[in-house]
């Protein structure tokens, strides 16, 4: 087993594992880095970098929040798989659904959530402006976690809509995050939601991370999200 700096850094931060999960780990690693040679899923390949930006920062809620047995946890903007699939093989009783615009990319996921052999997990493919409007995914899940690159403002319209009342919704930011959260104030509060805790931690090499944790405590307004394109191009 290669990777010994995520282990060191599980271990630091008093999150379990075991050796089954790190084999898949490894694997996803490997189908990732495969794939990526003829398809933009990460700009970051190397080992260590992958293992620490991409699986430990993925893992950290783990640290500061807990997830119930038969939840269910929507990754909005889940890419490459981020963080989606290492979350899934550490919270393996955790219902996940994947969600993403672009097909391909989920392609890739469906093919690692086969290989891997996991359970409970799924794929949906489209904009989360329209899928938050369906009543099949409106509302119905314990927690929603992004690590897209869009502002928080724009990523609570686009999030909170599936979120339950008394659920979360979860952001992994860097270190501009505190900005983005006074900015994204108005949204959260016209969302049905109030910033709940934040969490700050350091990645290896300096990265400096913020997990922002927003709670549902009513239900969001029918007119949100508004009209795809629109929250990006004009955030609240």
């Amino acid at each position: 087993m290669k990777n010994n700096i995520l282990t060191d850094y599980l271990d630091q931060y008093g999150i379990p594992y075991d050796g089954y999960r790190l084999e898949q780990l490894e694997r996803f690693y490997e189908l990732l880095i495969e794939k990526n040679k003829i398809m933009n899923l990460t700009a970051i390949t190397e080992y260590d970098e992958v293992m620490t930006k991409h699986f430990l920062d993925s893992l950290m809620i783990l640290k500061y929040h807990s997830f119930s047995d038969g939840e269910m946890v929507l990754d909005l903007g889940t890419g490459g798989g981020f963080p989606g699939i290492p979350l899934k093989i550490f919270l393996p009783e955790v219902s996940f659904l994947l969600m993403d615009s672009v097909n391909k990319k989920l392609d890739f996921i469906s093919s690692v959530i086969e290989d891997l052999g996991l359970k409970n997990i799924d794929v949906c493919h489209g904009r989360a402006e329209d899928l938050a409007r369906d009543k099949k995914y409106r509302e119905k899940f314990d927690a929603v976690l992004s690590r897209a690159v869009a502002n928080l403002s724009t990523l609570s319209e686009l999030s909170l809509g599936f979120v339950k009342v008394g659920g979360c919704f979860v952001s992994y930011k860097g270190s501009s995050g505190k900005k983005e959260l006074a900015d994204a104030e108005k949204a959260i509060e016209l969302m049905g939601a109030v910033p709940g805790r934040d969490y700050e931690y350091e990645l290896p090499g300096g990265d400096k991370r913020i997990l922002f944790l927003i709670e549902k405590n009513t239900s969001t307004p029918g007119s949100y999200p508004r009209k795809a394109g629109t929250p990006s191009r004009n955030p609240l």
